[in-house]
């Protein structure tokens, strides 16, 4: 699809934009809004798993472009979504172990670009983020990917926690970082593993965390105990790396 970033407003328009099978990240409709073109819109959305906010007219027409959004904006993808297996077979293509990145709650889109420029250059086979309080493809993540976004599928998914307990079936092991781990140079990262990174504010959440099998730590010596999520991610995909080519 490219880069450009969609804001469709207008409820022909985004049943249109659905039934066409266009990737909408996010909808936003009007609070009390029920009439026949409004439900089929949910109906729409909810066949696609599409996240859905209630707001005020207000909200609404703070959000609209254009001033004609008829109680309804849905904000489309930049770039379309992968499916896990896809992932999974990549790395099956490559003969190589996966090496998944699961992002917890990034919401800054110059994090996520950047993260997937570096999943991309540390030969990771695929990015998995959540659905609900992250960022999605932005035009924004992007352009910050440097054109990684075209070599790197990212999938979206419902549950996060959910998701790594499957892949764990298939045989994936799970690290997350967290200043509270092991230090990373002491952890077995070899094999096919998902690197799982929270947010800055908030790390991992707590059923994120609970699921993986390793939590490791990046041995700090400066005056302030966190990094940059992108650099965080950095810094121990390239551990995994190293391993892998030992």
């Amino acid at each position: 699809m490219g880069y450009e970033e969609f804001t469709i407003e207008g409820r022909n328009a985004v049943i249109e934009a659905f039934r066409s099978g266009r990737t909408i990240d996010k909808l936003f409709l009007q609070d009390g809004c029920q009439d026949g073109p409004v439900m089929t819109i949910k109906r729409e959305a909810k066949k696609h798993d599409t996240l859905i906010k209630f707001v005020s007219k207000e909200r609404l027409d703070q959000l609209s472009e254009t001033g004609k959004h008829q109680g309804v904006i849905a904000y489309a993808a930049a770039y379309e979504y992968a499916e896990v297996e896809d992932i999974l077979a990549r790395a099956e293509e490559k003969g190589e172990p996966p090496f998944l990145f699961l992002l917890d709650n990034i919401e800054d889109p110059h994090n996520l670009g950047a993260i997937i420029r570096t999943a991309n250059l540390a030969g990771a086979h695929g990015v998995i983020i959540p659905k609900n309080r992250a960022v999605g493809l932005t035009a924004t993540v992007a352009r910050t990917s440097a054109g990684a976004l075209h070599y790197t599928p990212v999938a979206k998914v419902t549950n996060l926690a959910k998701t790594i307990e499957e892949l764990k079936d298939k045989g994936i092991w799970f690290v997350c970082a967290d200043m509270d781990g092991t230090r990373m140079y002491d952890l077995n990262l070899k094999g096919a593993i998902g690197l799982v990174i929270g947010n800055e504010g908030n790390g991992v959440g707590r059923l994120v965390k609970e699921k993986c099998d390793m939590v490791a730590s990046i041995p700090m010596k400066g005056d302030i105990d966190s990094l940059n999520a992108s650099v965080a991610a950095g810094v121990l995909a390239y551990e995994i790396v190293r391993q892998r080519c030992m």
